[in-house]
């Protein structure tokens, strides 16, 4: 891949202009929407736009009283470049799609497989017949979460996992960190490697992907100041390691979060998966199981979803979302992508705003309109 004009890339200059500006913007005024963003866009081997701006490390502290940042003097806060890792939360989910759709291409894995049959020992799963195909459409049933992060142990933690039955009808679409999670599993179960093997091995190796690592990951853009009763557990400010509770709770490794990455590198993913699964030399998949993840209802990525592609949805647009503020947009369609890296918990977490998520796209969709 190489950065290039908008023009090479087929796209109108002026909306990518406008889309760089509104993405500085976020990271204005006393209350911003982040503290720091990366944004990059392209179509085809070219990226159009690669920018940062804001602060990796703007506050030392959230004060409560106040419901502020305690901020650090300018010269001792970091400022957020293109290489910038961010922690991507719930965006690691689709690596872990990845993995997954791998071992159906080797046969090792089926897709409408039980659960059960590659781990008995999580009985309520075996017990109501949850397939890989439900946790990758998030259609098993189960629950949205469990407070791992408050088990004693990796005993307790599992034991609760095992025992963890659906809650909701299958077949009915319920978004659940608990499907990526025992989707792990079962890849470790079958390949006897841990995630963050199968993922470096199978994915960001092959790609080049130097970037992309489970943390700790020093350097990475600060997150939250961790503290009950806003957070879940009493952590302190965070920088370069992940911000998930449960995934903490697990060790930084887990099939739902945990992952840390560039704005560059997810080019290069999404790069590869829009050119039919390779990328240069490598290739990660074959063309058809690219197809089978990103055919509605898509496996681990979200299809067309307008709010947070904005006007990219709505021919097969596929994606994901991350809780720290991070996104990423494929479009086949028009061969586009765009990757938006925040912090937008730092200094803690507010409620979910994915307006500048969808306004990003938008922007996006209508330079490729405009040309």
């Amino acid at each position: 891949m190489r950065g290039d004009t908008p023009e090479r890339a087929g796209l109108d200059p002026r909306e990518l202009n406008r889309l760089v500006q509104e993405v500085r913007d976020l990271t204005a005024g006393e209350r911003p929407w982040a503290a720091g963003v990366v944004v990059v866009a392209g179509r085809g081997p070219v990226i159009a736009v690669e920018e940062a701006a804001g602060w990796a490390v703007r506050y030392t502290s959230y004060d409560p009283r106040t419901d502020a940042g305690v901020e650090l003097p300018p010269r001792d806060r970091v400022p957020v470049t293109v290489d910038t890792p961010f922690d991507l939360a719930s965006v690691t989910k689709l690596f872990t799609a990845v993995a997954a759709v791998q071992q159906i291409e080797r046969g090792t894995l089926g897709m409408d497989a039980r659960v059960g049959d590659y781990l008995p020992d999580f009985h309520a799963a075996a017990r109501h017949g949850i397939t890989v195909r439900e946790l990758l459409t998030h259609t098993s049933g189960l629950r949205p979460e469990l407070p791992l992060y408050d088990c004693a142990d990796d005993a307790e933690r599992m034991a609760m996992l095992r025992a963890e039955p659906p809650v909701g009808v299958p077949g009915t679409y319920t978004y659940s960190d608990l499907n990526l999670l025992l989707l792990q599993f079962v890849l470790e179960r079958i390949t006897g490697r841990r995630l963050d093997v199968l993922v470096r091995d199978g994915i960001t190796r092959p790609l080049g992907m130097t970037a992309t690592r489970f943390g700790p990951c020093p350097g990475a853009a600060a997150t939250e100041d961790q503290r009950r009763p806003w957070a879940k557990a009493d952590r302190g400010m965070l920088r370069g390691v992940v911000h998930d509770e449960n995934a903490w709770a697990l060790g930084g490794v887990a099939g739902h979060a945990g992952l840390f990455s560039t704005g560059r590198d997810l080019a290069v993913f999404c790069r590869a998966l829009l050119a039919g699964g390779a990328y240069g030399p490598a290739r990660i998949l074959g063309p058809d199981f690219v197809e089978l993840l990103l055919t509605p209802p898509g496996l681990g990525f979200a299809v067309d979803q307008p709010w947070f592609m904005g006007e990219l949805a709505g021919r097969g647009a596929a994606g994901h979302t991350g809780f720290t503020g991070t996104s990423l947009v494929l479009d086949p369609a028009t061969d586009t992508y765009l990757v938006l890296l925040a912090n937008t918990v730092h200094p803690r977490r507010r409620p979910p705003d994915s307006r500048p998520r969808a306004a990003a796209a938008t922007r996006l969709a209508r330079a490729v309109k405009g040309t």
